[in-house]
């Protein structure tokens, strides 16, 4: 991997991962344009590990605070760690037992840009919510609801921010709160992702290069805690739907782009 291929990569990952524009869905799209695609797992670990730690960076006053007053007991800390583990559940169940299907749903350029404008019209939704929620955090059966969202962003080109956090939105959770607990939800998932990533394929360093590798996951780092932070401004604008018309026009793009290449 050469130095700008791991700054590409790593701006790509941090911005996509956390905008509600779909991670996978680009670098699916920027594989097929310009052979850009994460040379071996080291690199796609590196980079999970960058957008876990940008998570931590922005929300390590609530991860101290959770931390803390489950150790001491606290009631609500413990309610709200159980609807994270609600929330998780539904990736790990669907992911798990439909892992191969989701896997070859990456092949396919035509399907990337339908789930990218699926991702358009979830986004758009959001524009018809009935005011900003006033909950700091779901019910059980909401987070259920926020985990199935998640769950469906396995598909390559569906937006996980997007779909939760517009999940959330709907169930009359505060816009900065879905936020949080999207984010906060995504670290198991993002854990568990790097855990099968190990577990298939064995790290290759000698071909990636050190260099690379740090450049890869500085700039998946602060473009990651960059996204996260803009993201929260445009929902407490209520500008979270703005995203909506560049994954159409993206979405629509690349199914003609698929189309043309046969």
């Amino acid at each position: 991997m050469t130095w700008w291929q791991g700054l590409v990569l790593g701006i790509v990952q941090g911005l996509t991962e956390f905008l509600p524009i779909s991670s996978s869905g680009h670098l699916v799209i920027a594989e097929a344009a310009i052979g850009l695609s994460t040379p071996g797992v080291l690199v796609e670990v590196i980079l999970h590990g960058a957008t876990l730690l940008a998570v931590v960076a922005v929300y390590h006053k609530r991860l101290s605070e959770l931390i803390r007053d489950a150790a001491t007991g606290v009631g609500s800390a413990w309610r709200y760690l159980g609807l994270l583990v609600v929330g998780t559940l539904p990736i790990v169940v669907i992911g798990l037992q439909f892992r191969d299907w989701f896997e070859r749903a990456f092949d396919s350029l035509t399907a990337v840009g339908f789930n990218l404008i699926l991702t358009a019209g979830i986004l758009w939704t959001a524009r018809r919510v009935p005011g900003p929620g006033s909950r700091s955090e779901p019910t059980a059966l909401g987070a259920g609801g926020i985990g199935l969202a998640q769950a469906l962003a396995l598909l390559p080109g569906v937006s996980r921010s997007g779909s939760t956090v517009t999940a959330g939105l709907w169930l009359g959770v505060a816009p900065v709160k879905a936020a949080e607990f999207s984010f906060l939800m995504s670290i198991p998932a993002i854990i568990g992702a790097v855990v099968l990533q190990l577990a298939d394929r064995s790290p290759d360093a000698a071909t990636v290069g050190a260099g690379p590798m740090v450049v890869s996951f500085l700039a998946a780092l602060v473009s990651g805690i960059a996204a996260i932070r803009v993201l929260i401004v445009l929902l407490r604008r209520g500008h979270f739907y703005r995203f909506a018309p560049y994954c159409f026009v993206l979405g629509a793009l690349t199914i003609v782009w698929s189309m043309v290449r046969g």
